[in-house]
């Protein structure tokens, strides 16, 4: 999950579904189609889809996008920029990123246990929004000792990081909104 590979999305959730299409496209009514706006469970990309007829999904239904037969999903538009997200998708971003942290705890503390040098001067672990040199260095003494086993491993014997769960969400929302180039758990 974290190195630079190609992986492709299989699993997304529903973040929002328009039944009648995007508002203000200006196509008549019969030609509009359904769009779903999801996210991938792997790689956390924003994704456009239509669904199959006569299927409505609710936002938080896990839908397949993989390659083989989908049930409830027709075809993929594409990736979905951020700033075409709903307001009601946006929020449910959020919840759901932060479920996903929880759901995939091991692979994020395997970040803190596995994280490399990027640079001589920079450092994986320093990509955190929050983390300094100081932190990094206490994070790299706490992990040498023996390795993280969960958040809470990490709470206890790193000072002064209240929250590993929040660091990683505040750095994949950067991710989504572009505002960093380099990708640790995005494409």
């Amino acid at each position: 999950m974290l190195q630079n590979q190609k992986i492709k999305e299989e699993i997304a959730i529903v973040l929002d579904y328009l039944a009648n299409g995007y508002p203000l496209d200006k196509r008549p009514m019969h030609k509009k189609t359904p769009i779903v706006q999801a996210i991938g469970t792997e790689r956390f990309a924003l994704l456009e889809l239509v669904p199959k007829r006569e299927i409505s999904l609710q936002p938080a239904d896990e839908v397949y996008i993989g390659d083989g037969k989908r049930d409830k999903i027709h075809h993929i538009i594409g990736r979905l920029p951020l700033s075409k997200l709903t307001n009601s998708a946006r929020k449910e971003m959020e919840y759901i990123i932060n479920e996903l942290i929880v759901k995939k705890e091991k692979i994020f503390v395997d970040f803190f246990n596995k994280a490399q040098p990027l640079t001589t001067r920079m450092h994986q672990i320093e990509l955190l929004p929050g983390i300094g040199k100081k932190h990094m260095w206490d994070i790299i003494g706490a992990r040498d000792e023996h390795e993280f086993e969960s958040f809470d491993d990490i709470k206890k014997r790193v000072k002064l990081i209240s929250d590993p769960q929040k660091l990683i969400f505040r750095r994949i929302l950067l991710e989504i909104e572009g505002k960093d180039k380099r990708k640790l758990f995005t494409e």
